[in-house]
């Protein structure tokens, strides 16, 4: 093996950062941090441990939530100087309290450095003003760049980060945490044997996303806030919550109460308003931007349970696959003045409650079965000639009723793609089908977020779902489902979203998620059907899908690194799959194929 090569798989394994900084110079001196380094930045009070100046604080069981303390939002969106407050205070949990020995990634005979520098003081300098929307920008309006440097003189370390923007400041702590490794020896202390370190590190795409569906099962908000805190970890920057859908409807609107009383599987599986505010309060906080989805007019069936009149073909049994992707079908009736009522009401309930905390609703749109609409007695056709006109009559009314909340729609691509309406230029695209569609897409003038099902869907592979009567059991078997195989993490690390968009509509691109459907994941598996592999779609949306060279990244040089990450979620509490076992990572190239010794 070249030697330079073997360098570069151990110092991944020890100098980790994820995702790949655009610039990582470092050293191989040991530096230490005690729990007791003071953070300074400019604007900043003495920050008390909690910080009352964020919420209403009351002591609560010490594992519940952050810091042992439980919070009750402000009424409006974090600032900037929240999110940097709350950050630091997380930056301390995280190298204290939530960090891990890296044993698994030295020689069995390893022991742990006894001595080098320690860093005196963090310093942290916020260089440019934050925009009031700070907590919910358009993609492509906040600079979230950062420079950190670790420096070492004799005994002396110092840490600088700086950012345009408060959210930059953000990334630069999550990158600070990263260098540093619990000791098994000196408790209140974490180490480095990195120093000296120089990063200077922006996203390549705006968006950067995991789409959760929490309406085919529900998930309590500490499963949503675990998910919440280990995206921002890994430097996403959204959280889009499928919020309903078919199967039921969780989501307490209080001017249509009926819709989550009759909706929901149970009446405490809901999401009350209360608990709605703080999810996207904090996801704000994290620098998260919460988007919410209401799909129609399909994938609506479930509003049948309180208003069977807006709702057609519902429940069509045994044919529901004439007339909806999944059971239960049904889908709001095409030109009722009755469903534009209700969605009226609806919206001015709920958009009102999005908007302090987002810039963006996403209204669906995905798997409208034009069978269905035979079945609608406003409608009584399935001719796309008779349909089209209506779908874009529905589709502007609730895109005219989503600005004037003062938010930016997001569709699926089917209403751009296969329905050929005309969307506002300020749409969001969002695709899910091929990288054909994206450039689609991109060459009609629309922003585009990318995501394959045949990449980025993380329930795929799990088996169907459905079951299959003896008499068409054979014609099934051996019961895949639609997507599979199982996407392993380096499917999804190989896939490039811009290899079939030209150039001159790169910047239409701006960003794309990566998607669990939860027909199978519900809180006991949803961590590990999320990460590491979610982590390994982050780094493609941060880094990019080539590296410095323009070559396809190496899983080779990422499977240690994304080890790491993965055990730091896990030290956070976050039921992280392994990749590897640890001999893999012990041993440096013991488990790679196809390179020459």
């Amino acid at each position: 093996m070249k030697p330079h090569i073997l360098q570069l798989i151990f110092a991944s394994c020890t100098a980790a950062i994820w995702p790949a900084p655009v610039v990582y110079d470092h050293g191989n001196h040991v530096v230490w941090v005690s729990n007791r380094v003071a953070f300074n930045w400019v604007g900043a009070t003495t920050i008390p441990y909690p910080q009352p100046s964020l919420y209403n604080w009351k002591p609560i069981h010490p594992y519940q939530h952050y810091f042992g303390w439980e919070f009750y939002p402000r009424n409006e969106a974090p600032t900037g100087r929240d999110m940097i407050e709350y950050a630091i205070q997380s930056t301390k949990t995280t190298l204290f309290s939530r960090n891990f020995v890296p044993w698994k990634f030295h020689p069995r005979n390893w022991t742990e450095p006894i001595s080098g520098a320690c860093v005196s003081e963090v310093n942290i300098q916020l260089l440019g003003e934050d925009p009031e929307d700070i907590a919910k920008p358009l993609a492509g309006q906040i600079d979230e760049s950062y420079r950190l440097t670790l420096t070492k003189n004799g005994e002396d370390s110092k840490v600088q980060i700086s950012a345009n923007s408060s959210l930059g400041i953000l990334r630069g702590l999550t990158s600070f945490t990263q260098l540093f490794f619990a000791s098994e020896k000196h408790d209140g202390w974490v180490y480095t044997t990195s120093a000296p370190v120089e990063i200077y590190d922006a996203p390549t795409f705006e968006h950067r996303g995991v789409n959760l569906d929490v309406s085919r099962h529900y998930f309590e908000p500490s499963d949503i806030k675990r998910t919440i805190d280990a995206l921002a970890y890994n430097k996403l920057n959204r959280f889009h919550l499928h919020i309903t859908d078919s199967q039921s409807w969780p989501l307490v609107i209080p001017a249509l109460p009926s819709l989550s009383i009759n909706g929901a599987y149970r009446p405490n599986q809901v999401y009350s308003p209360e608990v709605f505010k703080d999810l996207q309060y904090y996801a704000s906080l994290h620098g998260v931007e919460l988007i919410t989805e209401i799909d129609m007019p399909g994938h609506t069936s479930s509003i049948a349970h309180s208003h069977p009149d807006l709702i057609a073909a519902f429940d069509r049994q045994p044919d529901w696959d004439t007339y909806a992707a999944e059971p239960p079908s049904g889908t709001l009736k095409l030109n009722s003045t009755a469903v534009d009522e209700f969605l009226q009401t609806l919206l001015d309930d709920l958009l009102p409650r999005v908007f302090p905390y987002s810039s963006y609703f996403h209204t669906g749109g995905d798997e409208v079965n034009k069978n269905a609409y035979r079945l609608d007695d406003t409608v009584q056709s399935s001719d796309p000639a008779v349909l089209q006109p209506l779908m874009q009559k529905f589709i502007d009314r609730n895109h005219n009723q989503v600005r004037k909340a003062g938010l930016t729609p997001i569709v699926w691509e089917e209403m751009l793609l296969d329905w050929n309406l005309t969307l506002g230029k300020d749409v969001i695209v969002q695709s899910w089908q091929s990288d054909e569609a994206v450039a689609r897409i991109t060459a009609k003038g629309h922003k585009a977020l990318f995501g394959n099902y045949k990449y980025w869907y993380l329930d795929c592979g799990k088996g169907q779902w459905l079951n299959f009567d003896p008499s068409v059991s054979a014609t099934h078997y051996p019961y895949q489902d639609y997507c599979a195989p199982f996407h392993n993490w380096r499917l999804i690390y190989s896939y490039d979203p811009l290899a079939l968009v030209p150039r001159e509509n790169h910047h239409l691109v701006v960003g794309g998620e990566a998607h669990l459907w939860a027909e199978q994941t519900d809180a006991t598996n949803v961590d590990r059907m999320l990460w590491p592999r979610a982590a390994a779609a982050a780094e493609i949306l941060w880094s990019g899908a080539k590296d410095a060279q323009g070559r396809n990244r190496s899983q080779i040089e990422a499977a240690p690194r994304l080890s790491e990450m993965r055990e730091r979620l896990v030290a956070r509490g976050v039921g992280a799959e392994p990749i590897q076992m640890p001999y893999c990572t012990m041993e440096g190239m013991g488990c790679q194929l196809g390179y020459t010794p």
